[in-house]
């Protein structure tokens, strides 16, 4: 069956957008953005998935903010000092304030830090705290020192904006029922499965951030076709990167709204097994590159609604490295490698067959069936295992596949992923290096990378690294996916980020 056939027809879709009923008059001083799913804990140091990360993004602010190229800028902290590799000076803004009128203090970023080191809260950020920090200190209201184990240049990212947020002194466990931060927006309510609601925060400390909408209500709307009727009607403003690109490619035609679309950062690969006999053969992983064409899927698949990747790091990044070796479509060195390695075809004309495991998530069923084409065609039978979400997830994190297909949203955007995926001592459970990837040569690239302090060597370290995955191919790189806005046309001044955050809300405008 081809691609096309087995996608939602778009003339179908159509037909029911056509059911919507009428308009809703929108509040006018509330923007409605629908999201997919209810965050799981809005406690800065304990939600990770997506949904949390990025509204705790508008509730708490940071030490340091990311910019659009992932370099850090002062946030609360308005400077820092590294006198040595061992010890971090920061010194904090004043009149920071908390949404109950708190002063944001040093002693709140210790105990931010602390809770998580002593498990007053239970929280996945807080290896990598006990694995590089000593103690952290507040000499006085506006400093804080953190003292070291070990050089660990990865500690900056790990005070920025997505992986913390500043809470008041105190804050325990029940902190995530009604989170105070110090952001441009404050919490005010959150209903399981339907909505959260937040406010402008009118004293927000940093003026060009402070909000100018009212209100924002995040309607938890989990069906995409909902989520397009929700628009159509008028009853929601805003969808984020959470329609299909049949449903977005529809929507163009719709005078009532508008398309915003820049590149973004999340990001796909094709995963191996290195303890499995035919893969761990460099050759293999390269034939199979050559004989993926990602062109005509970025083009069929997302409706170009993505662009191809040469690396685990997003162009953005002030670290991304083009290593210039490139696994361009070419059947005939797909051939060349397999014999090479001693897969000649059999009387049935196949080489060799695989097993790729996929969710049952549409996009990743195309891709599958996809790959199984364009394989076939180089003498590679593919099955395809097809398992329930968590099913699959649990046997991806167990390293118990052949191949399988995943996407990085955020993790990718700092060179510290290297570690955390190609390093020797991150194999499951301790960390994702699924595949069991080793090479001496990339650890100790790693390791260098992360006591160096200087980021232009830091760069140059991590372009070293990058040329050697392409060689190794512990992943196939297929594409980013592009951030694609969809609103009405209420909404003005909207600015998307790179990473996909909520952070245009700062700036968004209502049309009255």
């Amino acid at each position: 069956m081809s691609l096309t056939m087995q996608r939602l027809h778009p003339i179908l879709f159509c037909g029911l957008l056509l059911l919507s009923a009428c308009a809703r008059q929108p509040d006018r001083n509330t923007l409605v953005m629908i999201i997919e799913s209810t965050p799981a804990n809005l406690d800065p140091r304990i939600g990770t998935d997506a949904p949390s990360e990025r509204i705790d993004m508008l509730i708490f602010d940071s030490l340091v903010r990311r910019d659009e190229h992932f370099n850090l800028q002062p946030s609360v902290a308005v400077r820092w000092e590294i006198p040595d590799p061992l010890t971090y000076i920061f010194h904090l803004r004043s009149g920071v304030r908390f949404h109950d009128g708190r002063l944001l203090t040093s002693r709140d970023v210790k105990w931010t830090v602390d809770s998580m080191l002593t498990g007053t809260v239970v929280s996945a950020r807080a290896g990598t705290y006990k694995d590089h920090l000593v103690s952290v200190d507040p000499p006085n209201d506006s400093t804080v020192i953190f003292h070291l184990k070990d050089s660990f240049a990865g500690l900056l990212w790990n005070l920025a904006d997505g992986a913390f947020g500043i809470v008041p002194y105190g804050s325990a466990v029940g902190f995530n029922q009604h989170p105070i931060g110090s952001g441009p927006f404050r919490f005010v309510s959150l209903q399981q499965d339907n909505e959260i609601i937040l406010e402008r925060n009118a004293d927000y400390w940093d003026a060009q951030r402070r909000p100018h909408i009212e209100r924002v209500r995040l309607a938890i709307v989990p069906d995409a076709t909902t989520r397009a009727l929700e628009l159509r009607k008028g009853s929601a403003d805003i969808v984020l990167t959470a329609l299909t690109p049949d449903m977005v490619w529809s929507m163009r035609k719709d005078r009532s709204l508008e398309i915003e679309q820049a590149p973004g950062t999340i990001y796909a690969y094709l995963g191996f097994s290195f303890r499995d006999p035919l893969l761990k053969d460099t050759r293999v992983r390269q034939a199979i590159a050559y004989a993926i064409d990602r062109q005509p899927l970025i083009e069929h698949l997302w409706r170009g609604e993505a662009r191809l990747a040469y690396s685990i790091l997003p162009p953005q990044s002030w670290a991304y490295s083009d290593s210039g070796m490139h696994y361009d479509h070419d059947v005939s060195r797909a051939r060349q490698l397999l014999d090479a390695a001693g897969f000649r075809p059999g009387p049935d004309g196949m080489r060799m067959h695989l097993v790729m495991k996929t969710s049952t998530e549409e996009s990743t069923r195309l891709l599958a069936a996809t790959l199984q084409q364009q394989l076939r065609a180089v003498g590679i039978a593919l099955d395809i295992r097809t398992l329930e979400s968590a099913t699959f997830y649990s046997d991806v994190t167990k390293g118990a596949f052949q191949l399988y297909s995943l996407r990085w949203i955020g993790g990718n955007q700092d060179p510290d992923i290297f570690e955390a995926v190609f390093a020797s001592s991150s194999f499951p459970p301790r960390r994702y290096n699924r595949g069991y990837y080793s090479n001496p040569q990339v650890d100790a690239l790693i390791a260098e990378a992360a006591s160096e302090l200087d980021q232009s060597k830091r760069a140059q370290i991590y372009a070293q690294i990058q040329q050697i995955l392409a060689r190794d191919l512990p992943y196939i790189n297929l594409w980013y996916l592009d951030n694609v806005l969809v609103h009405t046309r209420r909404v003005r001044n909207l600015h998307l980020s790179p990473s996909g955050d909520y952070d245009f809300l700062t700036s968004a405008t209502l049309a009255q």
